[in-house]
């Protein structure tokens, strides 16, 4: 489960290690990624069937997902991996104010309290940044934003659809939007195919291992390990990353003390979130016996 969490944490530092625009590198993503789920589909046997009736709320995830990781590639290359991944981080206390419209759920005063630490973790963080740098936090959050509409609503579809087909529409509908917001910006022509080796090493890298791989392993180590398990240990992903970014990218030269206390600040509030909830779901069964 680690080494999976680790190759997820590895997606930022790729948005610095492949030089080609956010929108690029996104459009290759959702590229990749469903030509191998494919290729799987086909491999296993499994069908590509799917009712039509969930077409349309396939289609809103799939755009969520194209948002989250455009402007995620975005602020990474405004300013650094680990700032990206931090905002990032956020995702869970975005959700603990949409899963009660969504899953129609009781608001959790609790979880809005540590909303407003994690707020005030990222404006100590952003206290001595500069334009570019604020609007890289924009970013990011604007990414933490759509993933947490993507999580909470693909934990819905998920309850009518198989995951794996799920993700592999998922795919090819954020193909067809980025594909579409390249041509608004007159980019769809063959500048696309003009990069290195390197950065077609990286593209399938992300695409295949970050991407396809992670999600199929991580789907069957839920199953075992649980869901509040494979959460609560997901949270670890900017860390993973801060400590790739200083070993690989050398980013601490860049970040000062500031960044490193609201990092701690915002990544325990995080980790807090998931204990309580796993205990105010345990009290919750023990009620119920």
């Amino acid at each position: 489960m680690h080494l999976i969490i680790f190759i997820w944490g590895f997606t930022g530092i790729l948005g610095k290690l492949i030089h080609l625009d956010a929108i690029v590198i996104v459009w290759y993503r959702v590229i990749i990624a469903p030509l191998f789920l494919g290729l799987f589909f086909i491999l296993t046997k499994r069908s590509f069937n799917i009712e039509l009736k969930y077409l349309w709320k396939i289609v809103i995830v799939g755009f969520f997902v194209a948002s989250h990781w455009l402007t995620f590639y975005y602020s990474i290359q405004l300013s650094t991996a680990s700032l990206g991944v931090l905002c990032l981080s956020t995702t869970t206390l975005h959700v603990t104010w949409i899963e009660p419209i969504v899953m129609k759920r009781k608001f959790s005063w609790v979880e809005f309290a540590m909303g407003a630490i994690v707020i005030f973790g990222i404006y100590f963080i952003s206290g001595d940044f500069n334009a570019t740098e604020r609007t890289a936090m924009y970013f990011g959050l604007a990414s933490a934003l759509c993933a947490a509409l993507f999580s909470v609503f693909n934990a819905k579809l998920s309850e009518e659809v198989p995951s794996s087909q799920m993700t592999f529409y998922e795919m090819i509908i954020g193909f067809i939007f980025v594909t579409i917001f390249l041509a608004w910006q007159g980019k769809l022509d063959l500048e696309l195919f003009k990069m290195t080796g390197s950065d077609l090493a990286w593209l399938l890298f992300l695409g295949i291992v970050c991407t396809s791989f992670a999600f199929l392993v991580m789907i069957e180590i839920v199953k075992r390990l649980g869901a509040f398990t494979a959460s609560l240990s997901i949270n670890l992903e900017p860390v993973y990353t801060i400590l790739l970014a200083i070993v690989i990218l050398n980013e601490h030269k860049l970040l000062n003390m500031n960044f490193y206390i609201g990092s701690i600040v915002i990544i325990l509030v995080v980790v807090l979130n998931g204990i309580i909830k796993h205990y105010q779901k345990n009290h919750s069964t023990i009620n119920s016996i």
